[in-house]
């Protein structure tokens, strides 16, 4: 019988984590299982604490499935002055690239082609250089990423093929996730290695002092906990009504890649009227391209159901890379879109309206008590593992138990090894860059394909099922794989999974 993997979220695993737990006590329960809070359950549970990660639908349901799947140094926040979140940013990208999970990650070129104006790639190049320097004052930054360099029309045209013709550009590098909702899954399962209970399809309805009162798959649970984390990003209101958050909509399309040469590099242009903000055309290794990103402040509660983009926003994506292009993109080109909702936080010296700035709001995270809740929230995808420390920190000097320090800077992920390791694995490349040490395994499991015409094989959804904690047909589709990006490829993909499910429950 052939072992479970490290921090299997198999169903008898879930039978065990749920037994004792009505009425149970635990140092930590960490409510939200996006990438903040699967990052605290981590850090919380390798410093020795008991901890218990509620989520109230499925790992990477909310925000950190519908991210650019970016791992980037914040160039942005350099233009801004932010160079402490740039140095930040940068830090946290080397730990993942060179420790972590190095299978996740992998260096993309960023073009600036000329056409979009020598004041654009002047400025581009200037930034980017910039960057560089900021990289190469972090640890591990030196051999991450090579540096910004001009390119010639021709190469130009070998990157990005679509791009119209006759003119150099700048390069510029940062790195890329295979997949947003992969990084998630990985966190919850190395957090689970390490004792961590990872709950599913439990929502908390109120929390009382120590007490944690759950709607777990329907079912009225409550539980105790010396400290209550919140990490339920644009939901963080409902444990912590006095934070002040400014949703923000970022949206994006997707596109074959075909429609611009295929290209090897993320085609970025600038948004008209702007010096930092770009639309970027991001080549992803199932062939499509991700063409984003808006910034569009949401006003009102925020709701359950996922965002969707706003008409405007998907004219604003075409009309911007279409400036560059030999062939302009148009609606009848778009295979399906996406959107996802960022918790900016609104600073304490802020007026009362959101206003619509939203684009030039800060990134950085904040910490605040109230009572037994700690709150988590803002930040970004890159400096998950920092924010998580923080809290971690803040969590141990309030329980006065656990490790001082964390570790989580020289804990692999599961699946995560050095590349020379990860080039020896015994599996088709694409399965590697996405399971890493366990692509064997996942090919062991089936390699037919879900559906004809996409790479995603039924041993994914197997291994899904198996071992990532999926019990549903949009676990499967929607974020252990994303076959649910392209809506008329997700109606072919349904039959296929709901027949996994039902052999292997």
């Amino acid at each position: 019988m052939i072992a479970s993997p490290p921090g299997s979220l198999s169903p008898e695993r879930r039978t065990r984590d749920l037994a004792g737990l009505d009425g149970g006590a635990v140092d930590v329960v960490v409510v939200g299982g996006g990438v903040t809070g699967a990052g605290v359950a981590l850090d919380a549970a390798s410093r020795g604490l008991s901890v218990v990660l509620l989520e109230r639908a499925d790992l990477a349901s909310g925000t950190s499935r519908w991210s650019s799947k970016l791992v980037h140094g914040g160039l942005r926040y350099l233009a801004h002055g932010e160079i402490g979140l740039a140095r930040e940013s940068a830090r946290e990208r080397a730990v993942l690239m060179g420790s972590t999970a190095p299978h996740l990650v992998r260096r993309l070129p960023f073009l600036v082609p000329d056409v979009a104006g020598r004041a654009v790639t002047a400025l581009a190049a200037a930034g980017g250089r910039l960057g560089d320097a900021v990289r190469l004052s972090v640890p591990g930054g030196r051999r991450s990423l090579p540096s910004t360099r001009r390119v010639a029309a021709d190469e130009v045209s070998r990157l990005v093929p679509g791009v119209r013709s006759g003119r150099g550009g700048v390069v510029f590098w940062d790195g890329q996730l295979v997949d947003d909702a992969r990084l998630v899954i990985a966190l919850a399962r190395t957090a689970a290695s390490y004792g961590a209970r990872v709950l599913t399809g439990a929502r908390v309805t109120a929390v009382d002092g120590a007490d944690v009162h759950v709607l777990l798959d329907g079912e009225a649970v409550s539980l105790r906990a010396g400290v209550v984390v919140n990490a339920a990003g644009v939901w963080s209101q409902h444990l912590a009504p006095g934070i002040r958050l400014v949703p923000s909509r970022g949206s994006h399309l997707v596109v074959p890649g075909s429609r611009l040469g295929s290209p090897s590099a993320a085609l970025t242009v600038p948004l008209p009227g702007s010096r930092s903000r770009y639309v970027f055309a991001l080549p992803q290794a199932d062939g499509l391209l991700y063409l984003g990103l808006t910034d569009e402040p949401v006003a009102g509660p925020v709701p359950d159901d996922d965002p969707v983009p706003s008409d405007a926003e998907v004219g604003q994506l075409l009309d911007t890379v279409n400036q560059v292009l030999d062939q302009p993109l148009t609606r009848d080109d778009v295979v399906g879109a996406y959107a996802g909702l960022r918790p900016l936080v609104l600073p304490a010296s802020a007026g009362t309206g959101p206003g619509d700035a939203t684009a030039d709001l800060s990134r950085k995270h904040l910490l605040s008590w109230d009572g037994p809740v700690l709150t988590v929230v803002g930040g970004k995808l890159t400096t998950y593992r920092a924010m998580a420390e923080e809290t971690g920190d803040a969590v141990v000097a309030r329980l006065r138990r656990g490790a001082r320090r964390s570790l989580t800077t020289r804990i692999p992920l599961v699946g995560a090894a050095p590349q020379i390791a990860l080039d020896r694995v015994a599996a088709p490349q694409r399965l590697v860059a996405r399971y890493g040490t366990e692509a064997p395994v996942v090919e062991s499991l089936g390699p037919g394909l879900v559906v004809a015409g996409r790479p995603e094989t039924l041993g994914e959804l197997r291994f899904a099922v198996r071992h990532e904690g999926a019990r549903t047909v949009s676990d499967l589709l929607d974020r252990r794989t994303r076959i649910g990006l392209v809506p008329a490829d997700r109606s072919r993909a349904v039959a296929a999974a709901e027949q996994v499910l039902a052999e292997e429950r």
